[in-house]
């Protein structure tokens, strides 16, 4: 169980995820167009045509509007786990009108870009939107806190899934609901970890962590939750991401390979919901 607010130390970081998300910024990379750093929902974009970066932008706030739409933050008081720039929270404060919206991220740069990213909204809003430092692991919240939880694309850099389905349990409310979004291989099979680390450069650095989904789904319905359950949005998400690619990268290069992970049967891209009982 968490410590009480304040008597945490700070998170420890895995080299590779401090690297990423701190020296090398992965939010300036061009193909993370407009601040998110998600592969974007694409069900509402035209992909046979020209992509522009304003389709490239809605995909992003679509996949957060699709797992928002799932957690149901309206009137109460959600977390965003792994809020990068803060984005998903502010689009989320703005379209969804919950009591309070709480953003916490392991990484301290990546945090106070979030906050620089927010000033104004923090400080129009100061009752309603915070960032706070803190591990998936190790939630720096106190019992029953709140009454939604989400995650956006950072569950496959989360080393312990079982104690991060223990705190989420812990900080929902009786009723709460949590959605997280992120890719994970489509059963246990052992060699899906050393194709997909042959594949992309990501899971061979150590970045992304190859992990069924029922790694998650298991480890919420041990915490406690109920009506578990893992949807896969893959043909949502690997065409557009790779058509978006397509302007950078050749195809069977890095990383437009996560669609040929995909058409082989080894990953998918998934939206694992449950509730707080």
């Amino acid at each position: 169980m968490a410590s009480e607010p304040g008597q945490q130390s700070d998170p420890v970081v895995r080299p590779a995820v401090w690297e990423t998300y701190g020296p090398a910024d992965l939010s300036a990379v061009p193909v993370f167009a407009g601040g998110f750093i998600n592969f974007g929902y694409w069900k509402s974009v035209d992909l046979e045509g020209p992509l522009s970066q304003d389709d490239r932008v809605r995909s992003e706030q679509d996949l957060y509007r699709h797992v928002l739409d799932a957690a149901a933050p309206s009137g109460g008081r959600a977390v965003e786990v792994g809020c990068g720039l803060g984005l998903g929270c502010a689009l989320a404060l703005e379209e969804y009108v919950p009591a309070g919206i709480t953003g916490v991220d392991i990484h301290p740069q990546q945090l106070q870009r979030a906050r620089d990213t927010n000033a104004r909204l923090l400080a129009a809003r100061p009752d309603r939107l915070r960032f706070v430092l803190g591990a998936a692991e190790d939630l720096p919240f106190g019992d029953g806190e709140f009454d939604c939880l989400y995650s956006v694309e950072a569950a496959q850099h989360f080393p312990d899934l079982s104690a991060f389905a223990r705190e989420t349990a812990r900080v929902l409310r009786p009723g709460g609901r949590v959605a997280v979004a992120s890719f994970f291989t489509v059963d246990a099979a052992p060699a899906h970890a050393d194709r997909l680390a042959g594949l992309l450069d990501s899971f061979a650095s150590g970045l992304d962590i190859a992990r069924p989904v029922s790694g998650l789904t298991d480890a919420l319905a041990d915490a406690g939750l109920v009506d578990v359950r893992a949807d896969s949005i893959g043909p949502q998400v690997w065409p557009g991401w790779d058509r978006w690619l397509a302007r950078l990268w050749e195809p069977g290069t890095w990383p437009r390979n996560f669609l040929a992970a995909w058409e082989a049967r080894i990953l998918d891209y998934y939206v694992v919901t449950a509730t707080r009982p």
